[in-house]
């Protein structure tokens, strides 16, 4: 069981790197490993949420929600896991 919320935490951070990098749409060559680890990672699960919540319109743009989404389920069930482990 700790093994699962320890991947479930390291998920969490994946996706939060993510995020922060994709602020940052053209990165260095030597980075572009980096992003396409996370977006290979991250996205199927982004994939499968982003059908069920349309974007927010924000102006001229829209602001995906789906991450935030998935920030908050993974913690319902780390934190569920984590009390099932007491």
């Amino acid at each position: 069981m700790d093994a699962l919320i320890l991947l479930l935490q390291i998920y969490v951070f994946v996706l939060f790197a993510r995020l922060i990098l994709s602020w940052f749409p053209h990165p260095p060559d030597w980075a572009r490993p980096i992003y396409a680890f996370l977006y290979t990672v991250t996205e199927p699960v982004l994939r499968l949420v982003r059908p069920l919540v349309p974007p927010l319109r924000i102006g001229m743009g829209a602001l995906d929600l789906s991450p935030l989404i998935i920030f908050v389920a993974l913690q319902i069930l780390i934190q569920i896991l984590q009390a099932q482990n007491r």
